[in-house]
């Protein structure tokens, strides 16, 4: 980021000297892009400590290997097209019906190769039943193809006592009925399953005005709305609050709730590198000298749009810079806290507390229930007028069904038991043993020789796999050698080298369950070779180095 302050640059961190009006002296240095102010006189520290994070590139030989994969699956894809359009071999996917010959085509045969002949081919790592609650174990229903995976039949088999290592349940909420889930048997019995109503019309229950009430109190903010879908949190709301004449400047990494809302708003979009706050800052600043495009007109409004935790990545948002810039330039801040509610900070409360700020210096805290509430829907938080604001103008409020009546109440009850309003301090444990994993897994898996991405303090983990070949064996080796449930994510949600596998710690997983996971995969890096650390900075400085964007003066 720019300095203003004159102050020097040596060895990569700046140092700016100021004398204070009582005498003390403040000193700010930054490393990894994230600023740390220490001040002598006593007063709270604005962040205290430097962010730690790690995107390692892989050797030459496994990129070359990778991209090799992937040329020799695409002649073989052209090969087997061939075949399909002369008949020679059946084709099994969707496909025109001869009487609609003529028809505009319903399906985009093209945009499909990939999924046809490459995402087929290991399709069975993705899309499987599970036949219970999704807690540190779970059962998997065994299934078989006899089409090379166009179609899948149940053998009757289920794979007990799984290790799950790709549920969102940081907290361990999601899990069995025990006792402390009474209140969502009561509310049940009392309200029914659904509402069958939207917020405007029957759909606002005095349990969606405790659980709004709560998440605000949570969230230290005026007021909070709260939405039955995750997904549509996003993607209903950003329309409300930005349009046609406005701005969104959004992480290259944001995720696809994030996108579609962006889209569907009619705002123009230009994309800033990720966490790269010298690339946010041109954009920016070139958006107040120059205005709109042909008319030259300032931005009615200049939204930011960031995450928390992203969950590809595993990376943090540089939250105290980019609140500085919006500062600066006048925009607004707009931050998916999807993955860090409830699973960063000291108590759980997400980046803002993490990084020590006020949450007020974001303007829409936005979150979701799926992840550390074992529950689903999500919230926006904020300013009470803001939030009123969407209580009227949101699609999501307006339109869509209200959030279930137990689905609330297992909201409340999980907020509760983390702000120890449950009179225990079992949810407060719950967040320390998730950082004591999270920091155990990560250091383990980095000394055994694997590249993994993102912060030490992020409880998603993504370790790098990248051969497509190496993916499909490798999750299907840990679930039916070492009864190990994992998610491998490969293109288009990856770039399409960087292929991994992402693992979810949970506060429920015990010690023995970890060190059980790392065995196995200490084993697997040993068979299908995948440690490839080498503990080299990435050769992709334009999407994780700081210092990497030049600004003109």
């Amino acid at each position: 980021m720019a300095n203003p302050g004159g102050g020097t640059v040596c060895n990569g961190k700046l140092h700016n000297h100021k004398k204070q009006s009582n005498g003390s002296q403040r000193r700010n240095c930054t490393k990894n892009g994230i600023v740390k102010e220490a001040q002598q006189n006593g007063k709270p520290h604005f962040y205290d400590k430097l962010i730690v994070e790690s995107f390692e590139e892989a050797p030459l030989h496994v990129m070359v290997f990778t991209y090799m994969g992937y040329g020799i699956g695409t002649l073989f894809g052209y090969l087997r097209d061939f075949l399909r359009n002369w008949g020679i071999e059946k084709c099994n996917a969707a496909v025109e019906r001869k009487e609609q010959k003529d028809f505009v085509p319903l399906y985009q045969d093209f945009e499909n190769f990939y999924t046809r002949n490459l995402y087929m081919r290991i399709r069975d790592n993705w899309n499987r039943p599970i036949c219970s609650a999704p807690g540190p174990l779970f059962d998997v229903m065994e299934r078989v193809s006899d089409d090379y995976n166009w179609t899948f039949r149940f053998t009757g088999r289920i794979i007990k006592d799984v290790i799950n290592m790709g549920s969102y349940n940081f907290l361990g909420l999601a899990d069995k009925y025990d006792e402390s889930m009474k209140t969502i048997k009561d509310v049940l019995e009392v309200y029914g399953t659904g509402v069958a109503s939207t917020r405007h019309e029957m759909g606002t229950l005095d349990k969606h005005k405790e659980l709004e009430d709560l998440v605000a109190k949570f969230l230290n903010v005026e007021a909070a709305m709260v939405f039955g879908m995750g997904f549509a949190t996003n993607s209903m709301n950003i329309p409300a609050l930005v349009g046609k004449g406005c701005l969104i400047l959004s992480d290259e990494l944001n995720h696809a709730s994030l996108v579609l809302g962006a889209r569907l708003s009619g705002a123009t979009i230009r994309i800033f590198k990720h966490n790269n706050t010298q690339s946010l800052e041109k954009l920016l600043r070139d958006a107040v000298i120059y205005g709109q495009p042909r008319t030259r007109r300032a931005w009615k409004k200049i939204l930011i749009l960031v995450e928390g935790v992203y969950s590809m990545e595993g990376s943090i948002v540089h939250l105290p810079q980019i609140i500085a810039l919006k500062k600066k330039y006048k925009a607004y801040l707009y931050i998916d806290e999807a993955h860090s509610i409830g699973a960063v900070g000291p108590t759980g409360r997400g980046v803002t507390e993490f990084f020590g700020l006020d949450p007020h210096e974001v303007d829409v805290l936005m979150g979701t229930f799926t992840k550390s509430f074992g529950a689903s829907g999500g919230y926006i938080a904020g300013r009470k007028d803001l939030v009123d604001y969407l209580r009227v103008h949101s699609h999501s409020a307006v339109y869509a069904t209200s959030m279930s009546p137990p689905i609330a109440e297992q909201i409340i009850r999980s907020l509760k038991l983390i702000m120890g309003l449950d009179g225990t301090t079992q949810g407060l444990q719950k967040v320390q043993q998730l950082a004591k994993n999270t920091r155990y897994f990560r250091q383990r898996l980095q000394e055994m020789g694997f590249i993994i991405y993102g912060n030490e303090n992020a409880s998603v983990v993504p370790l790098l796999l990248y051969m497509p070949g190496k993916v499909a064996a490798f999750a299907r080796h840990m679930l039916q050698e070492k009864k190990i449930g994992v998610v491998v994510v490969g293109f288009p949600a990856t770039p399409l080298a960087e292929a991994r596998a992402r693992f979810c710690v949970s506060a429920a997983h015990t010690r023995e369950m970890l060190d059980t996971v790392l065995e196995a995969l200490d084993e697997m890096g040993d068979l299908l070779q995948l440690k490839y650390s080498r503990h080299k900075k990435s050769a992709r400085p334009e999407l994780y180095d700081e210092t990497s964007f030049e600004l003109e003066d």
